[in-house]
C-alpha cells in the first residue's frame, strides 16, 4: 500500500505485507509505547480489523493479533489497559472514511490462516540484554538465562535461603506475568490456572510483597516443575514482584516478551521414538566476585539470626562449589 496513517500518538505505516507501527515520544504518550519505540507487524500475523468510535470525537482503529503470534500480547495475556494497547489507532472522528479504507486493505491483506492460532511468533519482541528492578529484587536476560539477584530491602528470608537464581531458557516451559495495574492484583496469590507453554515489608528481609498498592510478579515455569502447585510469589524463588515504582508494564512486560520468545525458540524439537533428545549445554559458571557478594549477605542473615549455623553452612558450600 505505501501510505501513512497518523493518529494521536502513534503512526502506522502500510508496506505490502506488513504495517509498521511507531509510537511517538512525549509526556502524554504512554510509557509502554516509548519503551517499545516501533514494532513491525505482518499481516499474516492479524486475524481482524476493527473500526468503532472512540472516545471525545475519535474513532478507533484496532488489529488484532492472532494468538501466538505475538510475544508480548501473549505474555500480556489480556492484561493490558486500553490505552496501552499497541494495537490500536486512535483517530479524530472525522477520519472515519479513511480508517475504514485501511481497516478494508489490511482485510484483504491476511493470510490464510487469520482464524486460527499462530505456531511460531511472528512480530519480534524487544532484543536482550534487559533489566529491570523488582521490588525484591533485579531481573537481568541476556538472551541465554534469566538472573534474579534478591535485594536485602524487600527479598523474603525464603527467597535469601534460596540465593539468587539463574534460569536457562531450555531449562524453562513457560512463564506467567502479572500486571502491577491490574483489578485485583493487590494480592500475593498466583494466578488460576497453567502458565502457557512457551508462553506464560520495605526494609525487611523477611517482608516478601509490598504492602500498600497494587502489585504483580514475573514467575518462570521450569520443564521439572510443571506440575508442582504454585506457591505465593512473593516466597517463589523462580519469581519476583512488582511493587508500586518496581518492575512497571513498561519495564516488565517487554522483558517477559522477550523471555517468552527466547523459550519458544529453545523449546526441544519432537523426536522420532527412540531418538535421544537434544544434549543440554553444560552451565556456566558463577561470578567470583558474585558468589563472594552472596556469602558476605549470607554472613549478614545468620549474623542477624535468619539463617541457622547448618543452613548458613550447607549454603555456603553450595556457593563455593559453583566457583
Amino acid at each position: 500500500m505505501g501510505d501513512v496513517l497518523a493518529g494521536f500518538q502513534t503512526v502506522w505505516e502500510f508496506d505490502t505485507d506488513s504495517v509498521l507501527i511507531r509510537f511517538e515520544r512525549g509526556i502524554r504518550t504512554p510509557k509502554l509505547f516509548q519503551a517499545l519505540g516501533e514494532r513491525r507487524v505482518p499481516y499474516e500475523a492479524l486475524s481482524a480489523v476493527e473500526l468503532a468510535p472512540g472516545k471525545r470525537g475519535t474513532v478507533v482503529l484496532r488489529a488484532v493479533p492472532r494468538p501466538g503470534a505475538d510475544p508480548l500480547m501473549d505474555a500480556a495475556d489480556g492484561q493490558l489497559k486500553e490505552a496501552y494497547d499497541p494495537y490500536r489507532l486512535v483517530l479524530p472522528a472525522e477520519r472515519e472514511s479513511l480508517a475504514d479504507y485501511y481497516a478494508e486493505q489490511i482485510r484483504g491483506a491476511l493470510g490464510p490462516d487469520a482464524a486460527t492460532p499462530s505456531e511460531t511468533h511472528l512480530v519480534a519482541a524487544p532484543s536482550p540484554p534487559m533489566s529491570f528492578k523488582a521490588y525484591d529484587g533485579k531481573a537481568s536476560f541476556d538472551g541465554k538465562a534469566v538472573s534474579f539477584r534478591w535485594f536485602w530491602t524487600g527479598a523474603s528470608s525464603a527467597k535469601w535461603k534460596a540465593g539468587d537464581q539463574r534460569f536457562r531458557v531450555d531449562e524453562l516451559s513457560g512463564l506467567e506475568w502479572c500486571s502491577p495495574e491490574s483489578k485485583g492484583s493487590a494480592g500475593t496469590a498466583a494466578k488460576e490456572g497453567t502458565p502457557k507453554e512457551g508462553s506464560a515489608k520495605p526494609g525487611s528481609p523477611k517482608g516478601g510483597a509490598p504492602k500498600s498498592g497494587n502489585h504483580g510478579h514475573l514467575r518462570l515455569v521450569e520443564r521439572s516443575a510443571e506440575d508442582r502447585p504454585a506457591g505465593r510469589p512473593d516466597q517463589d524463588p523462580a519469581a519476583v514482584v512488582f511493587g508500586m515504582g518496581y518492575g512497571l508494564v513498561h519495564q516488565s512486560l517487554p522483558f517477559a516478551a522477550a523471555v517468552l520468545e527466547a523459550i519458544r525458540a529453545a523449546a526441544p524439537a519432537p523426536c522420532s521414538d527412540g531418538a535421544p533428545a537434544p544434549a543440554r549445554s553444560p552451565a556456566q559458571r558463577r561470578d567470583p566476585a558474585d558468589i563472594a557478594d552472596r556469602i558476605r549477605h549470607l554472613g549478614e542473615l545468620h549474623t542477624a539470626g535468619l539463617l541457622t549455623d547448618d543452613e548458613f553452612s550447607a549454603k555456603k558450600a553450595e556457593l563455593l562449589a559453583e566457583l
